[in-house]
């Protein structure tokens, strides 16, 4: 009896260890298939822009998306396309915002990092974060109804909609992307660096500029260029308060319209689905996905090539 009673159990522990090891073979599948997604996504996205794009150059030629200086798709008697002005508008707004983001964010993140109290960075970080948390939108009809008015009393010619507004409001909501990753560069420094440098009779703000934030440099200025590539890529605030000008200019004060608005605009009806201006926006589109990916790239890039090992 006890014989079979231990036949029984080592059959029954015999078909666990099978299931055991039917559900670890499972394991590594799930997790590539999750995995993938990403992958596919991605690939599938640049898929469905090469193919419309080729739509929208054969019956556009490259030297006049690329070096005419008009875009007027829907003019039905003469229909231009050119990127030139959307991509002036988009260029014009990145500088506005990263000359808001760069400064404040990068002396936030010095203040985190080497003068604020413990207490101070537990208070003051979360507040910084906030900010990124706000909805875009919120912050396009905060440039349309306060920046804009307020900035149009101090200068008269500024239109209604124009590139300033949005461009330093999308510098506002970068702050706390380049402080974030700024701060988190500074503080990997190692404490021995700091000390070594005050121990030789330097003050706290020389051993900030002249030691800890040339040791961080490639983390910051990383940061830099994904603020940069962020604001290549917002699309509310510009589409709420820069306007829909497409004319080539690089005026700040007019109404000018950057890529990710142009894209809005197409897709909202204002184009026929096949028609050659409905085409433009892929071709839009895949212009501004190569901006960004070179962007992280390069970002990538200065990371490994300037990065300090301690």
């Amino acid at each position: 009896m006890a014989q079979s009673t231990s036949v029984s159990a080592l059959i029954k522990e015999k078909r666990q260890k099978s299931k055991r090891q039917k559900l670890e073979n499972l394991v590594p599948a799930f997790l590539f298939a999750a995995a993938s997604v990403s992958v596919l996504t991605t690939v599938g996205i640049l898929l469905t822009l090469i193919v419309e794009t080729a739509m929208f150059f054969s019956e556009v030629s490259f030297r006049e998306f690329f070096t005419s200086t008009e875009m007027q798709p829907l003019n039905r008697n003469n229909p231009t396309f050119s990127i030139l002005p959307l991509l002036s508008a988009t260029l014009l707004s990145t500088v506005i915002a990263m000359f808001v983001a760069i400064p404040i964010g990068l002396t936030t993140a010095v203040y985190l990092s080497e003068y604020a109290t413990e207490s101070a960075r537990r208070v003051l970080k979360p507040i910084v974060e906030v900010l990124a948390g706000i909805p875009t939108i919120v912050y396009g009809f905060f440039a349309f109804t306060f920046v804009t008015p307020v900035l149009r009393e101090i200068i008269p010619i500024l239109d209604r909609t124009n590139i300033l507004s949005p461009g330093i409001v999308m510098g506002i909501m970068i702050i706390p992307m380049v402080a974030s990753l700024s701060e988190d560069a500074l503080s990997s420094v190692p404490n021995s660096m700091r000390e070594g440098a005050m121990a030789f009779g330097a003050t706290k703000f020389e051993a900030t500029v002249r030691v800890v934030i040339p040791a961080a440099i490639s983390g910051i200025i990383a940061s830099f260029v994904l603020g940069i590539s962020r604001a290549i890529g917002e699309t509310m605030i510009v589409t709420i308060a820069s306007g829909s000008n497409k004319n080539l200019t690089f005026d700040i004060t007019q109404s000018m319209q950057t890529m990710t608005a142009y894209i809005v605009e197409v897709t909202s009806g204002d184009a026929g689905a096949g028609t050659t201006a409905y085409y433009s926006l892929y071709a839009v589109a895949i212009t501004l996905f190569f901006f960004t990916l070179a962007m992280n790239m390069l970002a990538k890039y200065i990371s490994k090539r300037f990065r300090e090992a301690y």
